[in-house]
Formats: structure tokens, C-alpha cells, sequence
């Protein structure tokens, strides 16, 4: 026989003994076997929750106990809180899983029934809506399980009026929490600890905005940290701390003075009751830096200051906490063209200044650099007088002239007008290049605008107050050179450096379009000289002829009969007539026949 039969078989030979003792005690067989039924079977049906005596404990963590049923019962030691204490002879309430399984023993379990009979405690002690406690022991899908009794389930939306990042972190705390649906048919309950705390800081809200005023010094909690500022929870209500409301200092971001959850005090700045909201600050604790700025900073002193800040148009530096001033790049050098500060200073240094202007009420400090030094323009007059002859660099070209550099920072105009006294110059470059040398003297210096007129021509004398009167004068015929061709005329140079305006009417006979069609740039050709203006430094031509240029033909070449001098024009050309008439009339007596028919 298996064992399994032979302990069923036992089980009978003792049901029989059982029986026979019966009548012996004057009871019948039903009655027995109601007895029987009634006391082990009906107490150990499936799922039913019975009460036992532990009677042993295997190495293996097997804990056997006496249910009072034919068949012992099972138990794996780890269902018990404290395994340790678990001895023979302890009383403990077990879940009746399975009967007369394979190996004929009961599968008993002492944690379910612990679960039942927590859950219906659990039920009728508490309801939808009351208060519990536990603590956090899991997390699961969704959120975490409170133990308080029985598992409940806490959601993670639920753990807290702020956005939870890893519900993780709350493992192990212990938690109150409100009800908020109870599932008998699944045994389920899910609670909510955001319910709890709006509903008590409600409350708080409430008491916090009955007695809060402005002016007041009130201690909260840091909550959340944005860009903009930190939200600090008064008890009941958050208030905002802008960024602007910390410090009379400069910081970049809230989190370099506060972190989260820490206590800080602040004053109530404002509050809108209706929306519920409060400005908070901190730095208004103290007394502002401003409310004294023109006694610690007077206009004209010199201080020492960091550079904190650089921005396109000029460099902030700190004086003290709270207090900073702009140095505009115009302010950073007598001399220097500065394009961006970063030329000349850099964050973190510390630079000397003075106090240019104070605005109090916008708090506002204008700073100079270059008034720390002394103003090289102050001193130009004395180096530079009119008359001294200097050397310099050709620092730059534009249309009108070109600046000389005379020592850093201080640039002198040559103006193209001052270049030459008598060549016409339409660009700079006609004489000077940039970067070239060149000795020049100075004309005027003009301290207030800051500027040096410079001149080249005035190196040498000028040649139209003795030299071109006595060589050219009206009437003569000169020769020269094409070397510009305008639209009003051409002009013609008479030797090196000295030019004569041909003027369009004086190109022909006739009106001309395009001077172009008469002559060409670098063309010999022969004028007459027909005005001189030595105040204006011009002189006016006449085209007497043009010479023809190695194989040129004269159809190309413009011709014009000669033009006597203005000063003999009538008399010439009364003389003209009357050579004309003169030898007309001898044609005439010529043609008439003699008398006598001889020649």
C-alpha cells in the first residue's frame, strides 16, 4: 500500500474505534458521524479561515499545524512577521487553501488570513472619506501601496499637490492619507494624500489671509525654483520671490542663494487677496544702497570697481553689492576708436573710474575710465602749433582727404584742397597711399572738436602768387597735354602740375556734345591762354590746334582755325574784310579787256 492509503485506512480503523465507543456511550452512529462532520470538516472547508496549534518546524522552514482535522496542516515559515519567534505550541488563525492534497497534508496560509482579517477590520472601523496612516513599502504600476492594515493603493498623482519626479523616493515614509473609494468585492482601497494636505492647507489658506499683512517678516519654505524666482510656502498659500527681489546684487539664477525646502524669511511686498497672491522679497530686509548713493559716490571721485558685465555699448562694473555703474565705450579712451569694451577690459577685472553723473531715482551711475588719465587734446595746442612740420603715418583714405596719424589716438586731415597748389586732385590716392609716410605742416589745431588740419602743399611756396604770372600770360600759345576729359570741358596740363580748363565752347567753332570727339586723353594739342585768374588759382584755354599722333589721319583729327587773341579780335577781323575786298576788286580790273586788245 501507498502511504497515502494507509494513513486513509488508519483513519478508518479510528473512525470505527470511534463508533464503538460511541455505543458504548449509549450514542448512535448518525449522531456520531454528525459530531464528526461537524467538528473537523465543516471547520476546514476551502477558503475558510480556522484556528490551529504549531506542533513542529523543519529545517526546510516547513511549519506543521494541528487544525483539528485528520491531516496536519502546512505553512511556510516566511509568512510570519517574525520568524524567529515562531515556536511549538503557538496558537495561530491559518487560510484553508487546499485539502488532502498529494502528499495528504492541508495547504494552510497564515498570510492571506492575516489579510482578511485586517481587511475586515479595516471596513468596519473606517469608511470613504476618513484619514488613515501607514507606511509607504512598494512600488507598483501606477503608483505605491501603503501598508495600513491591509496594502492600500496610493496613486501617483496622489502623493502630493506638486509634481512627484521618482515615487520611488518615498519608500519607507510614513504617510497620512485620505480615503477616497473602498472595493468590498476586490478588497481594493485607494487612498489620497494630495486630497489630505489641499484640504488642510485650505484651511491654512484661509487663517494665512485673515491675519497676513503687507510690511510683515513671515518665514516659509522654499517649494519650486523657476528662472524668474522661487515659490516659498507660507503655510496655506505660496508667495513669489522674484529673482529681482532677492539681492541688491547681481545673481543669474535663484538657485545660487536658496534650494529646496529650505526655510527662508522673507517681507510681504503685496498682496492681491482676490487672486490670491503674494510678492515676497528678501533684499528689502535691508536698506537700500541707493538711499545713500551720492554721499558714498560723489560726481567727480575716484573709485575702484570689478568689471561684471560687458554689453555692446559699454561695461558695467560693481562699486558694492547692489550698485553698479555703466562705463560707456565712449568714456574708455581720449584716443582710442573703442568698437566693443571687450578692447579694452574683461569680466572679472578691476578697473579705476570716476563718477561722471548720478540718477538717483532710476539708479542709474554714468563712469568714466578715460577721465582717470590725462586728456592728450588738453596738451595738442602746445605740441602741435600752426606752422610745425611733422611726420606721420597715413592712417586712412576717404573722398575728401586723408588722416595722418600724429601719435596714437591723434589723427590730422590732409584735406585734398591742401595737397597741391597747382594740380586739381579728385581722390587722396592721387598723391598719398595709405600707410606711406609723409611730411606735412599744420595749419590750425581746433582743441574743442578735436581736430588738426594738416597741409602738404603749403611745404613749398606758392607758385600763383609770382612764378605762373611772370611765365604764362594772356594771348600766348602754349602746348600741352590732355589729362582729364569732363563733360564741361577738358582739362590740359601746361607743364607738371599745372593745369588749364579747356572749356567745351572753346573745343570748336561749333557746339560740341562730347569733348570726346574732339580730343583724347593724352593728346598733344596747342592752346592760347585766354584768362588767368591767380585768386581762384585757374586758367582758361583755347584750342588753337590738335597734333596728330603716330598713325593718326587727319579725318579723325578735329581742326580749329585759329582764334586771334580777345584784345586784337575786332581789328583782325576788320582787316580780314577788308583783304577780302581788296582782292576781289583786283579780280575784277584783271577780267576787263584793254584797249587796243593789248595785255
Amino acid at each position: 500500500m501507498h502511504g497515502k492509503q494507509l494513513v486513509k485506512k488508519f483513519a478508518m480503523d479510528l473512525d470505527q474505534l470511534d463508533l464503538l465507543i460511541g455505543e458504548a456511550l449509549g450514542q448512535t452512529t448518525e449522531e456520531q458521524l454528525a459530531d464528526a462532520m461537524g467538528s473537523t470538516v465543516g471547520e476546514v472547508a476551502p477558503n475558510a479561515i480556522v484556528k490551529g496549534k504549531i506542533i513542529r518546524i523543519l529545517e526546510d522552514g516547513t511549519v506543521f499545524v494541528d487544525a483539528g482535522y485528520k491531516s496536519e496542516g502546512r505553512i511556510p515559515l516566511d509568512e510570519f512577521e517574525n520568524p524567529e519567534a515562531v515556536v511549538p505550541g503557538m496558537e495561530v488563525e491559518c487560510l484553508v487553501e487546499a485539502i488532502d492534497d498529494e502528499d495528504g497534508y492541508i495547504e494552510l496560509s497564515k498570510r492571506k488570513a492575516d489579510r482578511i482579517r485586517g481587511w475586515e477590520k479595516i471596513i468596519e472601523t473606517h469608511a470613504e472619506g476618513d484619514v488613515v496612516e501607514g507606511e509607504i513599502v512598494k512600488k507598483i504600476k501606477g503608483g505605491l501601496l501603503v501598508e495600513i492594515g491591509v496594502p492600500v493603493f496610493l496613486p501617483a498623482s496622489q502623493v502630493d499637490i506638486r509634481r512627484v519626479g521618482d515615487i520611488g523616493e518615498w519608500i519607507g515614509q510614513h504617510v497620512r492619507a485620505r480615503i477616497i473609494k473602498i472595493d468590498e468585492e476586490r478588497m481594493n482601497i485607494v487612498v489620497s494624500r494630495r486630497k489630505l494636505i489641499e484640504e488642510e492647507r485650505e484651511k491654512l489658506k484661509t487663517e494665512l489671509l485673515a491675519e497676513i499683512d503687507e510690511g510683515q517678516i513671515r518665514t516659509g519654505v522654499v517649494k519650486n525654483i523657476a528662472e524668474f524666482g522661487v515659490f516659498v510656502d507660507l503655510g496655506g498659500l505660496d508667495g513669489l520671490l522674484h529673482i529681482t527681489d532677492m539681492s541688491w546684487g547681481r545673481i543669474n539664477h535663484p538657485s545660487e542663494m536658496v534650494a529646496i525646502n529650505d526655510e527662508v524669511e522673507v517681507k510681504v511686498l503685496k498682496i492681491d487677496r482676490d487672486r490670491e497672491r503674494i510678492a515676497l522679497g528678501m533684499k528689502q530686509k535691508s536698506e537700500s544702497p541707493w538711499e545713500r548713493i551720492d554721499e558714498k559716490y560723489p560726481v567727480n571721485s575716484r573709485i575702484t570697481g570689478e568689471v561684471v558685465n560687458l554689453m555692446s555699448y559699454g561695461a558695467f562694473v560693481k562699486l558694492e553689492d547692489g550698485v553698479e555703474g555703466l562705463v560707456h565705450i565712449s568714456e574708455m579712451s581720449w584716443t582710442k576708436r573703442v568698437n566693443h569694451p571687450s578692447e579694452v577690459v574683461s569680466v572679472s577685472d578691476h578697473v579705476e573710474v570716476v563718477v561722471l553723473d548720478i540718477d538717483k531715482e532710476k539708479q542709474e551711475i554714468s563712469l568714466g575710465m578715460k577721465q582717470t588719465e590725462v586728456n592728450p587734446w588738453d596738451m595738442v595746442s602746445d605740441t602741435y602749433p600752426p606752422g610745425t612740420i611733422i611726420r606721420g603715418r597715413v592712417r586712412n583714405l576717404t573722398n575728401y582727404g586723408a588722416f595722418i596719424e600724429l601719435q596714437e589716438g591723434i589723427d590730422g586731415l590732409l584735406h585734398i584742397t591742401d595737397m597741391s597748389w597747382t594740380k586739381k586732385i579728385t581722390h587722396p590716392s592721387e598723391v598719398v597711399k595709405k600707410g606711406e609716410e609723409v611730411e606735412c605742416v599744420v595749419l590750425s589745431v581746433d582743441q574743442e572738436k578735436k581736430r588738426i588740419a594738416l597741409g602738404l602743399k603749403q611745404l613749398q611756396a606758392d607758385p600763383w602768387t609770382s612764378d605762373i604770372p611772370a611765365r604764362y600770360h594772356i594771348g600766348d600759345s602754349v602746348p600741352g597735354t590732355v589729362t582729364k576729359i569732363t563733360n564741361f570741358g577738358v582739362f590740359v596740363e601746361l607743364e607738371a602740375g599745372l593745369e588749364g580748363l579747356l572749356h567745351v565752347s572753346e573745343l570748336a567753332d561749333h557746339k560740341v556734345e562730347n569733348p570726346e570727339d574732339v580730343v583724347k586723353i593724352g593728346q598733344k594739342v596747342e592752346v592760347r591762354i585766354i584768362k588767368i585768374d591767380t585768386d581762384e588759382r585757374k586758367i582758361g584755354l583755347t584750342l588753337i590746334q590738335t597734333h596728330f599722333e603716330e598713325g593718326e589721319s587727319s579725318e579723325t583729327s578735329t581742326y580749329s582755325e585759329p582764334e586771334p587773341a580777345p584784345a586784337f579780335g575786332a581789328l583782325a577781323s576788320q582787316l580780314k574784310d577788308l583783304g577780302a575786298r581788296v582782292r576781289e576788286a583786283e579780280k575784277s580790273k584783271d577780267d576787263e579787256p584793254k584797249e587796243g586788245g593789248d595785255a
